[in-house]
Order: structure tokens, then C-alpha cells, then sequence
């Protein structure tokens, strides 16, 4: 009878660590849109694209000239980041909140947890009629629209942080006679740090949805009424440019978070997984 030879075993090789230099790391980000404004330039000159289905990017920059020469683009920005910006605020506030009580409060759990997941079932889209009924077609229904589909992202965020806490740690800060308050804000919101930062860059993204959203409820300003007027005139370089903003707007709040990991977590590795 054969017996199988035993296999040799191999020296494990050192972790290595791959650290690709800053300026290679940006042109790899900026290298996708770039490609894309490069083929959209492409197919508008060659004739591809036209104009009536998208305008250039050469006409697009043109109606940031126009817009921007008459004030409507400054005053437009600034309307859309107060309504953003302030729905943000309340939003983030309210699902920290809910979030801290029903992850480290077992009573908070039990009486809020279930009408909260049932909430945050609803999309916030369906809102939309009953704030107008509530609230009217004012600013006030606009944030609140922002705000509520902010919330959920950073309560089930938080709470699941907070519930994942150390309870060991948790408890042997008790026994040393720490408060509730202060084991919130020394020791549980520290410790669930990550996830209250993946809610907040969620909730930024949503607030930028919500705010397109809540911009076609009969708005008088905003990015949101720059598109309503440019669709009523057909003038695709307004709209294209109004999705540009948009879109940018969502890279800016995804840097933002970036910003704060680095600041609030420099020990956590960047990057992917290599």
C-alpha cells in the first residue's frame, strides 16, 4: 500500500505593504470622469450627440457664463445648500439620537425600534404629498422632505454601532462610577466612530436625492427651478448643467466624509483592500 509523501511545507512571505504614491492615486480618481467628459465631448463634435437630445460641453460652459453673469447660478447654489444643508442638520441630529438611545437603552429599543423600522419602510418620495398638505409648497416642506430621508440612514447606522460597543468596556467604566451621559460621550459614541461615519456619508448622499425631490415641488428657486425653467425652454446645456451640479455636489459631501475619517480616524487603513 502507497502512502502519500508528505507535502513540503513553504516559508509564509511577508506582508508587504503597497503604498501607491498621492499624485498616482488622484489621476486614477480623476481618470473616470475625465474619460467621460472626453466622450461626451467626442460624440457632440463628430456630430453623434445632438445637440437637442445634449448639448456640448463647450455649451455647457457657455450656460455657466450666462447663468453665472445674471446671478441666477450664485443664487440658485445658495438656495439648494440652505434647503440641503439645514435638512442635513435636522436629520443627522434626529437619527444620532435615536440612534444612541435605542442601540444603548434596552427599554428605548423595545418602545422605539419597531415603529422607526416601519418608518423607515416608506420611502420618502410618498412623503412628498402629505407635506405639501401639512406644510404647504414653502421652504418648510422642502427640508423636512430632506430631513426625514436623512434620518434612517444615520439611526440605523448609529444604532447598530452602538449596539456592537465593547460591553466589557462599557461595563468596567460603570463599575469605576461613570455616568450614562458621559459613558455615551466617552465610550460608546468613540467606539461605534465608524459607524456613525458611514451614516453620515449615506445621509449625504440621500440629502443630495431628497433635495432634487424636494426642488420639483413647485419650487420659485433653487437648482431644482433652474431645470424646471430650462426643460419649459428646451435648453438641454441648462439641464445637463444642472446634473453636473448635482453631481458634483455628491462628490463634494463623499470628500467631506473622506476628510473626516482621515481627521477623526488616522489609524484606519485608506483605500481598498489591495
Amino acid at each position: 500500500m502507497s502512502t502519500a509523501s508528505p507535502r513540503e511545507l513553504v516559508a509564509p512571505r511577508p506582508a508587504v505593504s503597497r503604498h501607491r504614491p498621492k499624485p498616482l492615486s488622484v489621476t486614477l480618481r480623476a481618470l473616470g470622469p475625465v474619460l467621460v467628459i472626453t466622450g461626451w465631448w467626442i460624440a457632440s463634435a463628430t456630430g453623434a450627440l445632438s445637440p437637442d437630445v445634449l448639448a456640448s460641453p463647450g455649451a455647457v460652459l457657455g450656460a455657466v457664463g450666462e447663468l453665472w453673469g445674471s446671478d441666477e447660478l450664485p443664487d440658485a447654489l445658495a438656495t439648494s445648500l440652505t434647503r440641503s444643508g439645514i435638512g442635513l442638520l435636522l436629520g443627522l441630529t434626529a437619527g444620532l439620537t435615536l440612534g444612541v438611545i435605542t442601540g444603548f437603552s434596552r427599554l428605548g429599543d423595545e418602545l422605539l425600534d419597531s415603529s422607526l423600522q416601519a418608518l423607515r419602510a416608506v420611502p420618502f418620495l410618498a412623503l412628498v404629498p402629505l407635506l405639501m398638505v401639512w406644510f404647504g409648497i414653502n421652504e418648510t416642506s422642502k427640508i423636512l422632505l430632506v430631513a426625514v430621508a436623512t434620518t434612517f440612514p444615520m439611526y440605523v447606522s448609529v444604532s447598530g454601532g452602538v449596539r456592537n460597543t465593547d460591553r466589557k468596556l462599557v461595563e468596567a467604566m460603570r463599575s469605576f462610577g461613570m455616568g450614562r451621559l458621559a459613558l455615551v460621550r466617552e465610550v460608546v459614541l468613540p467606539g461605534a466612530l465608524p459607524s456613525v461615519l458611514s451614516g453620515l456619508r449615506l445621509s449625504m448622499t440621500l440629502s443630495i436625492i431628497a433635495l432634487i425631490a424636494a426642488e420639483q415641488i413647485n419650487a420659485t428657486a433653487g437648482i431644482g427651478y433652474l431645470m424646471a425653467q430650462a426643460q419649459a425652454y428646451a435648453r438641454t446645456d441648462v439641464l445637463a448643467l444642472c446634473i453636473v451640479i448635482y453631481a458634483l455636489l455628491g462628490l463634494t459631501a463623499d470628500g467631506i466624509v473622506r476628510l473626516l475619517e482621515r481627521l477623526l480616524m488616522p489609524w484606519r487603513t485608506q483605500g481598498a483592500v489591495r
